[in-house]
């Protein structure tokens, strides 16, 4: 019973990047990543490290100060795309998180509707770094 039920959240886990990253509406992918993580915390985490280059126990400094594992994502997120250290991200987190993420990245230099607001809603696929992706110049055929 217990690999049966083992099973069914590993396939659950293998799904829900993909589903994720189809879904335009950030709060859905959010909640879907809350999801994963109380399924297996551990392996979040890592994959956390693995996306974002952060070494593990800055990871899980960043969720212990952060109200969910999401949070967590998002404030690395952000750093990525904004371009600033986890604790500049920290800092405005813990001073607007009632206002909200589009506040936050607002207020660490991300315009809204800018390309790099619309990074911030690219899928947790574990290639976040945005290379080889979109329509830049001179990556078409005979180039």
């Amino acid at each position: 019973m217990k690999k049966l039920v083992l099973g069914a959240a590993l396939a659950f886990l293998m799904l829900q990047p993909v589903a994720g990253f189809c879904r335009s509406d950030l709060d859905v992918f959010l909640s879907d990543l809350n999801v994963q993580a109380r399924v297996d915390l551990p392996g979040f985490n890592a994959r956390l490290s693995a996306t974002f280059g952060v070494p593990l126990p800055q990871v899980e400094v960043v969720v212990s100060n952060v109200q969910t594992p999401a949070d967590a994502y998002m404030v690395m997120k952000v750093g990525q795309v904004a371009k600033q250290p986890q604790e500049v991200v920290l800092k405005e987190y813990k001073a607007n998180k009632g206002k909200g993420w589009g506040v936050i990245a607002k207020n660490l230099g991300i315009k809204p509707g800018s390309p790099e607001f619309h990074e911030l809603k690219k899928g947790f696929d574990g290639d976040d770094s945005g290379k080889g992706k979109g329509k830049g110049k001179g990556k078409g055929k005979g180039k």
